[in-house]
């Protein structure tokens, strides 16, 4: 009888008998459950047990010199990690502090008596020995014991290391020059490589860890490093606890240079957490219902409380309703503090009611825009005691673009919601060393190519390469000709080539950057004086650092491109663009024969076709926070207004800047009129048409788009174009440059090729070519060079928390927990600890499952849990319309989100997913089985759960790409899914599903459901889960409804130790909470 099924034939597999699956040999030991938040009134200190050596997991380790194998073993995961041991917390009550209000320089107010370091990190993983038990003297900084942590299977208590975290302090000012760093650094527990040193700058000194100091003491070779994991290996230096972070934990990096990958777990602690509403306000409710949950369970609710400080910016909300107007501005706004006034009174409630939390008000930028430009300082500070620390500016953030402050030295990723709130709370985050993909830059960007065509380039390149899981890092000769704006563009779009990040060390471009954004002079003269001092700082000569793996560009060998029409890393050649295009419209779309179709438009005297561009945008972080692409559109605007050319009637155009700077360098230089002329107003300071808030396309036009099946397209500066994400009425969604979008307004459509065919025609009734339009660089650099100020920015950001008027309207009522509105429809007290125990129950097997949906490659999480319109006819539109609102008020999913009841019913609920169980369909439908009945995934969930059936969903390749967003795997949980099967995950999506605690199972080899023969009518039993380690496999048996039964083995993606307890736990935050309240 055969075991595991091989791949091919679906009927010969089915036949075999099933064979149980041998355990798993992956065994990590349990450490000692983590990480204390809050210390308020506790029980004297308790001595805990010793810690006892971990037990080696076993790991395919590869021990190779030069370029290893991509493992999949080693992916950078990315989650929030539990933190401490089982602990005791000193009596001390916690002196709140609240925050200051608007520093020029990033507040933290931490507790004083903050649990700041967590403990109790468990080896991960491989290679090296088991762990020594951690030493028992006590570290300089006052200690005290943990109170004892949330009940979950046995594990070894051990005491956990507490530092007060103090205040940042407001860097005074000091001489630009760094001086000679002194002091002899002590060898102590949490100082094992005598790291601890002193740096001058200036009259002021700053404590730091010293990473040539530590290669001089155990650590050889480690200058050698790629920059980002520098950032990482001061990270742990600091952090050394003895038991969180432990000596073989920081051996483990110097390791790394030997085999270039790692399975070794890590816990990493970034600076700060940077959110943005969509995420934010979902985080925000999650954090008040366990405030709830904590006061139900008979604890202080104040425990609940950020630890690192938080900066939400709220740029998600505002939609393009109005546009081609001197008024559109001020009509969006106004509309959008209607539609969303009780989620912006919540996030006022939030940023009173805890501390360390800082809002930034609609109609103030991007976020990570803003980050960029005024809340990342490159090197942090922070007072401990009597000294002043000094160490890398970090941060994680709730949006998957957080990766754009890279471009600024500032080591940045995005997590999910979950993991964030873990973060927020004083979990460290858990890792694996990742592999770091070196990307090598030479030459120099060509005349009449922009940063966005450089980034499309390289977004394919290394999608290709395949780096989900790992970081990238720029090196070469050319990065002394990128601007750090165009830097920023590049590592912005990490998420769309699949890297955890794309990382640029600091130097000279650095500093200068820093300064031309207004920052302090101190600022700038500690960023410098520190990376000199810690082999940080790239100059001209210096050797390229050791990578696992490199590719190389040419920047000279870059094009004008475009990429579409529905995947960021589809680059088409500008000059390919109309084949491209016509190309994907007889394939892709299923229009053969139809590119020169034309249908009427009732009312309008112009007609429309396949390909003619309805959007045109210019939006998003990615390019707009590049005033040297921003200006290109200017000049270019400039000069067609000055030929006579028009964009063409059906065109809806929209200027959204992440940034209130790029309107003051845009009218300084006289552009924004040229720019209104075409259409181009300002429309609003959000994300807009990039994250699917493009607002309805005139109702004539939308009408004959749909009643004649037309395939239309939008061009947009933005970073994603997943089908469905844009608008429901546009199918075709081109990325492209700020000139490129103003372009194809003008030119119409993408069946134009606009590099041989013209424009339009001239007041002088001479065609116009894009040649004959297009800036020179040296006019670009010029116009920049002159209109772009360091005043400009310290105006725009001095009273950056204070909002408009609309916002200081809001009242803000309730206390340390929020007073929840049963009939909002916007924000309600989410179900996720609704009668939880102290004590979690114990895991079980999946038995008898059914299929919710069959799903092929690239799911994204747009797919999953779409941000965009909600529909009149679906499960959210009808829970609405129940609540008495009407469709004009329906707003988004995306506002939505901190309403469980709407965001369940849209799961799955994109207009544009397909699931493979109903061939031909499109939206968010499934067949309830047995009874093959079709309905909304939604209902037939729910009538799975009235039937007490476990639910599983089936996926391909990538599954989960695309957005950092938490409630794809919120959403997921809460229908009844129990697992998801796919041949591969996406790295924040894969966490996420871990967080909420669904297990993500991994095809083996080149089995997929299509060689199993699904069709959605199977019953699925996984067994293994009950006793499930990290990465051991488990065993799926399928029952065909023709009686037929196939066992296939599965890989558990359950990845590290720490997601194990997550997942025990039923997700990170019942884990959390459970710590908390013990």
């Amino acid at each position: 009888m055969a075991k595991k099924a091989p791949a091919k034939s679906p009927q010969k597999a089915r036949q075999a008998k099933p064979k149980k699956k041998a355990a798993a040999k992956t065994a990590a030991t349990k450490k000692a459950v983590k990480k204390a938040v809050k210390a308020v009134k506790k029980p004297a200190p308790k001595k805990t047990a010793a810690k006892k050596p971990a037990r080696k997991k076993p790991a395919v380790k590869k021990a190779v010199a030069k370029k290893p194998i991509k493992k999949t073993v080693a992916k950078a995961k990315i989650i929030a990690k539990k933190s401490v041991a089982k602990k005791s917390v000193a009596k001390k009550p916690v002196k709140k502090k609240t925050a200051v209000k608007k520093p020029a320089v990033k507040k933290t107010v931490a507790k004083k008596t903050v649990a700041k370091k967590p403990v109790a990190k468990k080896p991960a993983a491989k290679k090296s020995v088991a762990k020594k038990p951690a030493a028992k003297a006590k570290s300089a900084k006052a200690q005290a014991p943990r109170k004892p942590a949330a009940a979950k299977r046995p594990t070894a208590k051990k005491p956990a290391a507490k530092k007060p975290a103090t205040k940042k302090s407001v860097a005074k000012p000091v001489s630009k020059k760094p001086a000679a760093k002194k002091t002899a650094a002590k060898t102590a527990p949490g100082n094992s490589f005598g790291a601890r040193k002193t740096l001058k700058v200036g009259k002021r000194s700053y404590s730091y860890f010293s990473l040539p100091d530590a290669e001089k003491k155990g650590l050889d070779g480690v200058s050698r490093l790629p920059f980002s994991l520098k950032v990482l290996l001061e990270n742990l230096l600091r952090f050394e606890d003895g038991r969180s972070v432990t000596a073989d934990d920081i051996r483990a990096v110097k390791t790394w240079l030997e085999t270039r990958t790692s399975d070794r777990e890590i816990a990493y602690r970034p600076a700060r957490v940077l959110m943005q509403d969509f995420t934010g306000v979902p985080a925000v409710v999650d954090l008040a219902a366990m405030r709830d949950a904590v006061k139900t369970l008979g604890d202080n609710p104040k425990k609940i409380n950020p630890l690192v400080p938080v900066d939400l910016v709220i740029d998600h909300s505002v939609m393009v309703d109005k546009f081609g107007s001197q008024s559109a501005f001020k009509e969006n706004a106004d509309i959008e503090y209607k539609r969303n006034r009780e989620r912006y009174e919540f996030l006022r409630w939030g940023a009173k009611a805890f501390d360390n939390f800082r809002v930034v008000p609609p109609g103030t930028g991007i976020c990570h825009q803003v980050n960029l430009e005024y809340l990342a300082r490159t090197v942090w500070t922070k007072k401990e005691g009597k000294e002043e620390i000094a160490y890398p500016d970090t941060c994680v953030g709730t949006d998957s673009h957080t990766t754009m402050v890279n471009g600024l030295a500032v080591l940045g990723w995005g997590v999910g919601g979950i993991e964030a709130e873990a973060a927020m709370l004083g979990q460290p985050v858990s890792m694996l060393i990742p592999e770091v993909i070196g990307f090598k830059l030479t030459g120099k960007l060509n005349e009449g190519v922009t940063a966005t065509d450089m980034v499309l380039t390289v977004t394919a390149m290394l999608r290709k390469k395949g780096v989900v899981g790992k970081f990238v890092e720029y090196f070469g000769s050319g990065l002394d000709h990128l601007a750090l704006e165009d830097r920023a563009t590049i590592a912005n779009m990490a998420p769309e080539y699949g890297a955890t990040c794309g990382f640029f060390p600091v130097d000279k471009e650095t500093l200068k950057y820093l300064k031309a954004t207004g920052r302090p002079e101190e600022q700038v003269a500690l960023t410098e004086a520190y990376a000199k001092a810690q082999g940080m700082f790239r100059e001209s000569g210096t050797p390229d650092p050791v990578f696992t793996d490199v590719l190389e560009l040419d920047l000279g060998a870059v094009v004008p491109s475009l990429a579409g029409p529905k995947r960021p890393q589809d680059r088409v050649s500008l000059t390919d663009m109309k084949t491209s295009f016509l190309n994907s419209l007889e394939t892709e779309f299923g229009k053969p024969g139809e590119a020169a179709s034309r249908v009427p438009v009732d009312g309008r005297a112009f007609d429309l076709g396949h390909g003619d561009v309805v959007i045109a945008a210019i939006t998003s972080c990615t390019n707009t926070s590049n005033p040297s692409v921003m200006i290109a559109a200017g000049l270019l605007a400039r000069n067609a207004r000055r030929k006579g050319l028009h964009v063409k009637p059906w065109v809806k155009t929209s200027l959204a800047p992440g940034s209130q700077v790029v309107t003051d360098y845009l009218a300084t230089a006289g552009l924004q009129d040229d720019l209104d002329a075409l259409g181009f107003n300002l429309v609003g300071y959000g994300c807009t048409t990039c994250i699917g808030n493009s607002g309805p396309l005139p109702t004539e036009i939308s009408q004959s788009i749909n009643a004649h099946d037309l395939v239309a397209s939008a061009v947009l500066s933005g970073n994603r174009n997943f089908e469905g994400r844009v608008s429901p009425d546009v199918r075709a969604n081109y990325l492209a440059s700020p000139p490129l979008v103003v372009a194809y307004a003008l030119a119409g459509s993408t069946q134009i090729d606009i590099t041989k065919e013209p424009l339009g025609l001239g007041s002088d009734g001479q065609p116009v070519y894009l040649a004959d339009i297009w800036p020179s660089s040296s006019d670009v650099a010029e116009t920049v060079r002159t209109c772009v100020t360091p005043q400009m920015f310290r105006t725009r950001y001095a009273n950056v928390f204070d909002g408009d008027s609309h916002w200081k309207s809001i009242n803000v009522s309730g206390g340390i927990t929020y007073d929840w509105d049963a009939d909002s429809t916007y924000v309600q007290n989410p179900p996720y600890f609704v009668g939880m125990q102290k004590t979690p129950a114990p895991l079980t097997d999946v038995r008898e499952a059914r299929i919710l949906g069959l799903f092929a490659d690239s799911i994204t999480t747009d797919h999953i849990s779409p941000a965009g319109n909600i529909k009149v006819q679906s499960p959210a539109g009808s829970y609405l319309n129940s609540k008495q609102v009407g469709a004009q008020d329906f707003n988004s999913y995306g506002s939505r989100r901190g309403n469980h009841e709407v965001m369940m019913r849209g799961t799955f609920a994109n207009i544009r997913i397909k699931n493979q169980m109903l061939k031909g369909i499109e939206g968010g439908m499934t067949r309830l089985e047995p009874e093959g009945t079709e309905m909304p995934i939604y209902d037939a969930a729910m009538e799975y759960r009235r039937r007490g059936v476990p639910l599983v969903i089936f996926a391909g390749k990538e599954y989960g790409t695309g957005s950092s967003r938490d409630w794809a795997a919120k959403g997921t949980m809460l229908l009844g899914v129990k697992a998801v099967i796919a041949q591969s995950f996406e790295r924040i999506h894969r966490s996420n599903l871990v967080g909420m605690g669904v297990a993500p199972l991994q095809f083996l080899n080149d089995m997929s459901w299509q060689a199993l023969g699904l069709d959605g009518s199977e019953v699925v039993t996984i067994e293994g889960l009950a006793d499930v380690k990290p990465r051991s496999k488990v065993t799926a048996t399928i029952a065909f409804a023709d009686g037929g039964k196939q066992t296939i083995d599965l890989l558990c993606r359950i990845d590290t130790q720490d997601e194990l307890e997550y997942y025990e736990n039923g997700g990170i935050l019942p884990y959390v909470l459970r710590n908390l309240a013990a």
